[in-house]
């Protein structure tokens, strides 16, 4: 049955692959982002895949725009189903280069805007006890890296915050439920357009995905919310496990590899676009896609994301492989 999807930070990147799949599947997506060029050009991809595209210009750092937003969906176009929260925007910069605005703006759009966002979801899903809510995180949720620090700091804010709040909606027995998919580099169009301060065009650190893989791990929470949170990509589960055993090891690696590894041979464009205070699609700017420009060094494909997804077999299995060994290595001890 279709139903009634709200994807924040549309027009580019994860947000745009997420809505053009739940488009495939035949939902009414509405579309959420501050650039009109971007929204419009995404409205067209999601109803080339068989959806219904409703595009909202706002900024989610406007807590009212966004529960007006949500209001005017409830009111127009009916109740919401799912709510999946990917808007950010970022520097890269060195902490000390980064001005106070900056680094409250970076706060207001990548942790408020989701906070904000969830605000006005459960305004209309709790009082029916239905609906999920989406939140698009990222391996650096878990683990800082150099040159990055605002983007860091907001994703390990939404990570507690959306732990804090699941913790209440699973006291209150709640049927609205939220989880988290945690992200590994992904070619998306951000490293074109965030504000940058760095000598060369900053890039994904490596391995890369693309978005559509990113995607497929969103759809899969929307449809299986029920789990706390996803990793997707072999990078995210081997950054996070590393991180958890040896975090002062991961501090001198990244230290030493951090700063080349998130740039390219490439100087950076004086005149490069800046999407931190407008869209970088602006009235007289142009559609970015979903894509970045690392296409050639992107996957599509990880078997990571299909264990992740079917854990529950995978640990069925190993659980019928342990229980086999140890009935047939019982059984050639009493040989």
């Amino acid at each position: 049955m279709p139903r009634t999807v709200v994807v924040t930070g549309a027009s580019g990147g994860i947000g745009r692959a997420s809505a053009v799949a739940f488009g495939a599947r035949g939902d009414t997506v509405v579309l959420i982002a501050r650039g009109r060029v971007g929204l419009e050009a995404a409205a067209r991809d999601v109803e080339r895949a068989g959806g219904r595209a409703i595009v909202m210009p706002l900024d989610v750092a406007d807590a009212k725009a966004v529960s007006g937003a949500a209001d005017q969906i409830e009111a127009d176009i009916g109740p919401i189903d799912t709510w999946v929260n990917v808007a950010f925007t970022s520097v890269f910069a060195p902490f000390d280069q980064i001005e106070p605005d900056e680094y409250r703006r970076v706060t207001e759009v990548s942790y408020l805007g989701y906070v904000y966002a969830t605000m006005a979801a459960l305004k209309h899903m709790k009082p029916r006890n239905r609906g999920t809510i989406v939140q698009v995180g990222s391996a650096l949720a878990y683990r800082g890296i150099p040159l990055q620090s605002a983007y860091c700091g907001a994703k390990h804010a939404i990570q507690g915050f959306h732990e804090a709040l699941r913790c209440e909606l699973l006291h209150d027995k709640s049927d609205v439920h939220v989880t988290m998919v945690q992200m590994p580099a992904v070619n998306t169009p951000q490293f074109s357009w965030v504000l940058s301060r760095l000598p060369r065009h900053a890039q994904p650190v490596p391995p890369i995905y693309q978005p559509e893989f990113a995607a497929r791990g969103v759809l899969h929470a929307a449809d299986h919310p029920h789990r706390r949170e996803y990793w997707v990509g072999s990078s995210t589960v081997g950054t996070l496990a590393a991180n958890a055993v040896a975090p002062g090891v991961l501090d001198r690696y990244l230290a030493w590899t951090g700063f080349k590894a998130q740039q390219t041979a490439q100087r950076q464009d004086p005149d490069a676009p800046v999407n931190l205070w407008d869209p970088a699609d602006g009235p007289d700017g142009h559609d970015f896609g979903a894509h970045g420009i690392f296409d050639a060094q992107s996957v599509s494909q990880d078997p990571q994301l299909w264990a992740s997804h079917h854990h529950g077999l995978l640990g069925t299995l190993a659980t019928v492989a342990l229980g086999t060994g140890a009935l047939t290595a019982r059984r050639w001890h009493r040989r």
